[in-house]
């Protein structure tokens, strides 16, 4: 005949011990990879932060080129205007000298 077997409160317990081991194991591999997943992100982000940072100091020093190309364009522009007045002046003080020499 086939012997029965009785679990007694210890090996109850020990079932239940050990049980248990083994949810806080597959919680704990859970747990790590996830951690190792979130730690992947934050390396890729922080990447992308670098380069996103780097573009936006690009774009200031861009800007800042334009600026100072607008502000030589604006230059130019009024040195234009300003050399067109002198020559209207030289003409209306020559057309003054030949009415006074006439």
């Amino acid at each position: 005949m086939g012997k029965i077997f009785v679990m007694t409160d210890n090996d109850r317990t020990l079932t239940l011990f050990t049980t248990r081991i083994r949810q806080l194991i597959l919680q704990y591999e859970k747990i790590k990879k996830e951690n190792e997943e979130l730690y992947a992100r934050i390396s890729t982000q922080e990447s992308e932060m670098a380069r996103l940072r780097e573009s936006l100091e690009q774009a200031h020093r861009d800007c800042e080129g334009l600026k100072m190309a607008k502000m030589m364009e604006i230059t130019d522009r009024d040195i234009e205007v300003a050399k067109r007045k002198i020559a209207g002046l030289i003409r209306d003080v020559n057309k003054c000298i030949t009415l006074l020499s006439e």
